[in-house]
């Protein structure tokens, strides 16, 4: 059963495979009837694909067949039909036979009756042809007349220089007429002329730029000039020190010291005058003043022009269409590259031909500006053609430039490599780099380095400026008279003056408009005062405009004015006091100024810290060192006084003549000396100005210098003999001294301090006039000693002198019963004793000294 199943099955299955290779085959016969022939291939290659192709050719002999026995009946339907029409044809033809004779008969009659058409025809088509030619050549010519009148515009524009329309006409004719008539003999012509039209015009072009450049270097110094003045107009230079100004006035309470202070400003050596634009131009003249060391130099009247013409702009000085044409026209004739290198190439060789220039004429402030006008003329054309003229420069390039004039001008502004005239030139000559600087930073170049320069300079300016400021102490140390200050009426106190801020009580309560007044110190003080301010100031103006922050400043200034203090001043003041023309009044009136300059030095620290705005004490502030100045070149000074005092007694003593061997005394103190007590006398009577303690050192080294020069005297090695009367003469001179400095020529000594000076020439000549040998050598090295500051030599040189009189060596002394030859030698030979141990003693100390040293 299960057999019979899988049969029907497969017998079904058989079926369904045929029916469908059938339903193929019938789809691929009607594509291949109804598909053109060139597209038969796919029917045909899913008949190879297939397993049954017997069965196909089968079928497909079927419909072949088929389609011929239909074509078969439809030929025995028509067939009647066309063979009517055969003999319809024939019967035809015999007509068309008769048609063609008549027509040659026809046509024969008609050529004898055309002839003479034929010849009006030959003559019409003659005409006809005349007249085309006529319209040909009418339109050949107007063809060629815009030709010829093009070319000839070419001509009258380059002789009225109109280069770029002449470019672009021929450009035109090249390509839009020539075309037209390139056949005709004259258009080679114009061909052959275009290459000479284009390189003459290259060269007028080119001829045009060069004198478009030698127009901007003659007018560069001028750009320049208008560009910096331009800049320098927006500029408010005086900001700062007008701020400085108004706090140090809102920070005054008296009315003198605000007159002061705007008197002081005024005087003040970087003072410009106040313009409408509250600027400073470093190159305008200036006011004179005789008092002003920083007066500008008179400029010339050709260095600017008038005020109208500060509004102008490059292009207002230098006409730029010839670049602008000529950047047009190379670009026309396709040399746009070269007209680029050619302007770069000259460019640059006229910016250096400006470094080299100024390089061999730098020395004056003129020169300076010239060169500066100069850079920046140039870099502002520069400027204006890379925003005028589409790609003829690159910012790169004129970068380049500026990269190149920055580093010549930082090579040869180097400080030590140019001698700068003065102090006051180069003040102008940073003016003149801060304008040129802030001129070409407005013009987006980096000028930091500049910057960076002008510190550079900032050294050897205080330099300068120290050395300037030696000229001017020099000169009030010079002009001053070294006396105390008298004022008869208020008319007496000037401005300089007011402007030192001392301390008198004189000058406040009641005895305010008292005069005559008397002021302790002479005009050196003020004079030296407003002159440390002055430098206060100049070093402030010099740090104007250079972007330092307010500590900067400070710091500048602080180093610069301990400078002044510590090097110049302190110089110019111990120079001052060692010139022998100064005499003892002169030196103490130096010492009184030194110390109130000395207490006004809080008063210089407040003006810093006023015009800078930093905190005195802060971590970045350094302290002025006006005290110690004054304090060292007050001990200087007082050095001075003390070796100019004891040289004034030498010269008395210079004029001391002891007669050594004299019978009697005179009873009197000598000459000399009393000459010595009243000038000691008068002499500390003026020192009672100076500190007690100057008076007193200089009183006490007064009198310790006479007692060495007595004692000098006596112990003389020339002096070989002395009497006693001689003796007791010297000692009268001691006596007047010892009275003197019992009279207490200075207060504030203790009791018997002053008398110690002469305390070792008193013992020496107690004990030879007394004779009292047996105290001393019983009491020697003792400190109960009544003779304790006499040494076994002094006493022996002394005592030799003695012995060797005229009359028998100590005759005087035992003629009163005092001593005996034998006691005398006895004497000698004790003191030759004690002057032998002495020296062993104090001889090896020495050596250990030395040897120790």
């Amino acid at each position: 059963m299960d057999t019979i199943d899988n049969s029907s099955d497969k017998g079904t299955e058989n079926t369904e495979q045929e029916t469908n290779v059938d339903r193929e085959h019938e789809r691929i016969l009607n594509e291949i009837e109804t598909t053109d022939t060139a597209f038969i291939g796919a029917s045909l290659r899913a008949v190879y694909e297939g397993n049954d192709h017997q069965k196909f050719l089968n079928r497909l002999d079927s419909r072949i067949k088929q389609h011929d026995k239909d074509i078969e009946k439809m030929c025995n339907f028509h067939y009647q039909g066309f063979i009517e029409s055969i003999t319809e044809l024939i019967n035809v033809r015999g007509d068309a036979e008769k048609l063609k004779n008549q027509t040659i008969v026809i046509n024969k009659e008609l050529h004898d009756s055309g002839k003479e058409v034929v010849v009006k025809n030959d003559t019409l088509i003659q005409c006809r042809l005349q007249q085309k030619n006529v319209v040909s050549a009418i339109e050949k010519l107007t063809t060629c007349l815009p030709v010829l009148q093009m070319y000839g515009k070419i001509l009258e524009q380059m002789e009225e220089e109109r280069y770029y329309a002449a470019l672009k006409t021929l450009e035109q004719l090249e390509t839009s007429y020539l075309p037209q008539i390139y056949q005709y003999r004259f258009c080679d012509i114009m061909k052959n002329d275009i290459p000479n039209i284009r390189m003459t015009i290259r060269e007028k072009s080119t001829k045009l730029l060069n004198d478009f450049l030698e127009d901007v270097r003659k007018k560069s110094s001028q750009i320049g000039m208008v560009a910096m003045k331009q800049v320098e107009k927006e500029r408010d230079l005086d900001e700062k020190s007008q701020q400085a100004d108004e706090l140090y006035l809102k920070n005054q309470n008296e009315s003198n010291t605000l007159t002061t202070i705007s008197k002081l400003v005024e005087g003040n050596p970087f003072e410009e005058e106040e313009e409408e634009t509250n600027s400073k131009n470093p190159f305008d003249e200036e006011p004179q003043d005789e008092n002003n060391p920083f007066m500008e130099e008179k400029q010339t009247a050709d260095m600017y022009q008038p005020e109208s013409n500060q509004d102008l702009s490059a292009s207002d000085i230098v006409d730029f269409s010839p670049v602008y044409k000529c950047l047009h026209i190379f670009g026309l004739i396709k040399s746009r590259e070269w007209f680029e290198e050619y302007y770069r190439k000259q460019r640059h060789k006229q910016v250096q031909l400006i470094l080299e220039k100024s390089v061999g004429t730098l020395g004056s402030v003129e020169s300076y500006i010239t060169m500066f006008h100069e850079i920046v003329g140039f870099f502002v054309v520069e400027d204006h053609i890379l925003h005028t003229a589409q790609n003829l420069v690159t910012q790169k390039y004129i970068t380049g430039l500026w990269d190149m004039v920055l580093l010549h001008l930082l090579n040869k502004l180097v400080p030590n490599q140019i001698n700068f005239p003065d102090a006051p030139s180069m003040m102008q000559i940073k003016n003149i780099i801060v304008i040129f600087a802030d001129t070409l930073k407005a013009y987006g170049f980096a000028v930091d380095r500049l910057f960076g320069l002008l510190m550079e300079m900032r050294d050897t300016y205080g330099e300068m400026m120290l050395k300037l400021w030696q000229e001017r102490f020099e000169g009030v140390f010079n002009e001053d008279n070294y006396t105390p200050i008298h004022l008869e009426t208020v008319d007496d106190v000037d401005e300089t003056l007011l402007a030192f801020p001392f301390d008198e009580e004189e000058f406040e309560g009641e005895k305010a408009d008292v005069y005559p007044k008397k002021l302790a110190f002479s005009l050196f003080v003020p004079k030296i005062y407003n002159e440390i301010k002055e430098f206060i100031l100049a070093c402030l103006k010099y740090c104007e405009d250079l972007h330092l922050s307010s500590t900067e400043v400070d710091d500048m200034i602080r180093k610069s004015t301990n400078l002044l203090l510590t090097r110049t001043l302190a110089s110019g003041l111990k120079t001052l006091v060692q010139k022998p023309s100064l005499g003892l009044n002169q030196l103490v009136q130096i010492t009184v100024n030194t110390t109130h300059l000395e207490n006004a030095c809080p008063h210089v620290e407040e003006y810093v810290r006023m015009i800078t705005g930093v905190r005195t004490g802060s971590a970045h502030s350094a302290k002025l060192v006006g005290v110690s100045t004054f304090k060292d070149a007050r001990n200087e000074t007082e050095s001075q006084i003390y070796d100019k005092l004891n040289g004034k007694i030498d010269e008395f003593f210079d004029l001391a003549d002891y007669e050594w061997e004299m019978s009697e005394p005179q009873g009197l103190a000598s000459r000399y000396l009393v000459d010595l007590i009243n000038f000691l006398r008068t002499t500390f009577h003026v020192f009672t100005t100076l500190p007690s303690n100057v008076a007193q050192t200089a009183c006490m080294s007064a009198c310790r210098h006479i007692s060495t020069c007595l004692t000098g005297m006596i112990l003389d090695p020339g002096i070989k003999d002395v009497t006693l009367p001689a003796l007791q003469q010297f000692n009268l001179d001691v006596v007047q001294c010892e009275h003197f400095a019992n009279s207490e020529p200075v207060p504030g000594f203790n009791e018997g301090v002053l008398q110690m000076s002469f305390i070792e020439i008193r013992q020496l000549l107690d004990l030879i006039l007394t004779w009292d040998w047996t105290s001393y050598f019983a009491d020697y090295g003792t400190p109960k000693s009544k003779y304790l500051r006499v040494n076994p030599a002094m006493a022996l040189s002394l005592f030799e002198k003695i012995k060797q009189d005229k009359a028998g060596p100590r005759a005087y002394f035992t003629s009163i019963g005092r001593g005996k030859k034998k006691i005398n030698d006895q004497v000698y030979k004790r003191l030759r004793s004690l002057v032998s141990d002495w020296c062993l003693m104090c001889v090896p100390h020495s050596r250990r000294m030395v040897v120790g040293n």
